[in-house]
C-alpha cells in the first residue's frame, strides 16, 4: 500500500501515516499548523486516515492572513510616499498585511536556511529558487523567486556566518543569505505595480550579536558617510578562490535587480523595490537600499525591517533621506537588537546630537518607527528576560497582527495562527499548551510499505526507498536526489523502532 509519511529529522523520529489519495506536498512552514506540532494527541491515535473534507476545514481553521484589499489606489502610500503619516497609528489595516507580507518573506529565510552545523549543506538553502515558496506556503503572497543571493566575510564571523563541522562542505566560505523575488501579474495588478523584493537573512538570537559585532565604523563611498565595519563585510566581501562568491552579495542584488527593473520598465509597468530584513537582514537591507538608490534614482524604494540594529551614522542616515529612500522600523520594545551597537550610550549622544549640531562617530537609526509592545498581546508571557523571544520575527509578526493602536488594546480578529510564536522560543503563555520551541524539519516521503524479515534478529521490518533533496555539485540553486532505505522495526511492544540508511 503506497502511503505518505510525514517525518520529523531529529534524533528521535516521530511518523504520522496517512493514506496514498493524499499524498500531497505539504511545505516545512505550510498549513494545517497542527501537523507540525510534535504532540502526542487522541486525533493521531484514534484515526486511521484524514478525509478531504477534514483536511481542508483544518486549512480553513489555521489560515494565517485576513483577505487581501486592493492597494493599487493608495498603493504609494501604503509604499511610505508620505512617511507613513496617519498610517501608523491607528495601523491601516492595508499596511499591517503588507507589513506582514514582507515579514513573511523575511521569515522565509530562516526557514528554508540549513543550520545544521553537522549537515554538509549547513549554510545553504534546502530549496532552490523555483519552489522555495512552494515548499515554504508562501505561494499565496504572489511572488517567484528569481535569484539566490550569497555572502561571505573576511572577518571572522562564526555566529552570523554558519559553518559545517565536517570536512567535506558545500562551501567553505560562502552563506546562502537571501533571495530576490518579483510579483506576479495578479499580485502586480492587486498592489498597482510590479515589486521587486529582496529579503536579506539575519540572526536568530541576540547573543550571536555580542560574538561577532564589530563596532566600528567604516567609511563608504564619498564624504561623511560610515557605516559597521562587519554589516559592510558581509554586504561587499568576496574572492575569486570561492565557488559562491566570485562576486559579492552587493554585486549580485544590484546585478539582478537592475535586470528586473529593466526588464519591466521595457513592457512599461509601474516599479518599485521593498527590501526587507530581520536583525542582521535589516542591516544588509539598508546596505542595498543605499546602493540601490544612488544607482536607480528614479526607482520608489521602501526598506522594511525587524528588529534591525543601528547600521551607520547620521551623514548614512541623512543621505538615505536625501535620495528619497523610505524606511519603517518594526521594533519590539523589550528587544535589545534594535538599541544596538552602542546600548544606552548611542541614544543618549543622538539626543547631544540634537544641540551640538553633526556628529560623525556615532550609530543612529533611520526612518519611521513602529514600537510594538510585548505586553499589548493577550497571549504572550510578561515580565522576564527572555531575549531570544522579545527578539524572534514570529513573535514580531504576531503583535504587528494584532496592533491597532497605542490606545487600544490587542485586536480581537487578528487571523495569524499565535502557534507560530513558539516555534522557536517559549513566548507563549503556558494555559495555552503550545509546546515551545516546537517546530522541527518535516518532510513528505510518499514510497511502498513492504512487510520483510530482518535477517539478523528475524524482527519484522517496515522499509521503504526515501527520496530527500541535496545540493547539486556545481549549482546551489538547483537539487539532486539521493535515496535511502528508510524501514521502522516492529519491537517486542509493538512500537516501531526508526532507523535510516542512506547510500548513493
Amino acid at each position: 500500500m503506497a502511503v505518505v509519511i510525514s517525518t520529523t529529522i531529529s534524533e528521535h523520529q516521530e511518523v504520522v501515516v496517512r493514506p496514498h489519495q493524499y499524498h500531497r506536498t505539504v511545505s516545512c512552514t505550510g498549513r494545517p499548523i497542527l501537523f507540525q506540532l510534535n504532540i502526542e494527541t487522541s486525533l493521531y491515535k484514534n484515526l486511521d486516515y484524514f478525509d478531504s473534507n477534514f483536511l481542508a476545514r483544518l486549512n480553513h481553521i489555521a489560515c494565517t492572513t485576513s483577505p487581501k484589499e486592493d492597494i493599487s489606489a493608495k498603493w504609494r502610500e501604503i509604499h511610505g510616499s508620505g512617511d507613513w503619516v496617519n498610517l501608523l497609528n491607528p495601523l491601516h489595516p492595508a499596511l499591517r498585511q503588507e507589513i506582514v507580507k514582507y515579514g513573511e518573506f523575511a521569515q522565509a529565510t530562516y526557514d528554508a536556511f540549513d543550520f545544521d552545523p553537522f549537515s554538509e549543506y549547513c549554510g545553504s538553502c534546502r530549496y532552490n529558487h523555483r519552489n522555495i515558496f512552494d515548499r515554504l506556503g508562501l505561494s499565496k503572497n504572489g511572488y517567484k523567486v528569481t535569484k539566490y543571493l550569497y555572502a561571505m566575510s573576511h572577518i571572522n564571523m562564526p555566529s552570523w556566518l554558519k559553518r559545517s563541522h565536517l570536512v567535506d562542505t558545500w562551501s567553505k566560505d560562502s552563506n546562502w543569505m537571501g533571495y530576490v523575488a518579483v510579483s506576479n501579474d495578479e499580485e502586480s495588478h492587486r498592489i498597482g505595480r510590479r515589486d521587486i523584493v529582496v529579503a536579506w537573512r539575519g540572526t536568530v538570537t541576540p547573543s550571536e550579536w555580542y560574538k561577532d559585532l564589530q563596532d566600528e565604523l567604516e567609511p563608504i563611498g564619498d564624504g561623511d558617510v560610515q557605516v559597521e565595519h562587519g554589516f559592510y563585510s558581509i554586504y561587499t566581501s568576496k574572492s575569486e578562490s570561492t565557488r559562491y562568491n566570485k562576486s559579492s552579495a552587493s554585486d549580485q542584488v544590484m546585478k539582478e535587480v537592475i535586470r528586473l527593473v529593466s526588464l519591466y520598465i521595457q513592457e512599461g509597468e509601474k516599479l518599485s523595490l521593498t527590501i526587507t530584513g530581520h536583525s542582521l537582514g535589516g542591516a544588509l537591507a539598508l546596505l542595498n537600499a543605499y546602493e540601490a538608490a544612488a544607482s536607480l534614482p528614479d526607482l520608489p524604494i521602501s526598506v522594511i525591517t525587524f528588529g534591525g540594529p543601528r547600521v551607520g551614522n547620521v551623514a548614512f542616515r541623512e543621505k538615505l533621506h536625501r535620495m528619497g529612500v523610505k524606511t519603517l522600523r518594526v521594533v519590539v520594545k523589550q528587544d535589545i537588537v534594535p538599541k544596538m551597537p552602542g546600548f544606552v550610550f548611542h541614544d543618549a549622544v543622538e539626543q547631544l546630537y540634537m544641540i551640538t549640531g553633526k556628529l560623525e562617530w556615532f550609530y543612529t537609526h533611520v526612518g519611521v518607527e513602529l514600537q510594538l509592545d510585548v505586553e499589548s498581546s493577550p497571549h504572550l508571557k510578561r515580565g522576564g528576560f527572555n531575549f531570544s523571544g522579545f527578539h524572534s520575527l514570529e513573535t514580531y509578526l504576531h503583535l504587528v497582527d494584532g496592533f491597532l493602536s497605542t490606545n487600544l488594546k490587542f485586536r480581537s480578529d487578528a487571523r495569524r495562527d499565535v502557534a507560530l510564536v513558539n516555534r522557536d522560543c517559549g513566548m507563549l503563555l503556558n494555559e495555552l499548551r503550545i509546546p515551545e520551541f516546537w517546530y522541527q524539519l518535516t518532510r513528505m516521503i510518499l514510497f511502498d510499505l513492504r512487510d520483510i524479515k530482518d535477517a539478523t534478529s528475524g524482527n519484522s521490518l517496515i522499509a521503504s526507498y526515501v527520496q530527500y533533496d541535496e545540493i547539486e555539485e556545481d549549482d546551489p540553486d538547483y537539487r539532486m536526489v539521493s535515496w535511502g532505505i528508510h524501514s521502522f522495526e516492529l519491537a517486542s511492544n509493538g512500537e516501531y523502532k526508526d532507523d535510516l540508511r542512506m547510500f548513493p
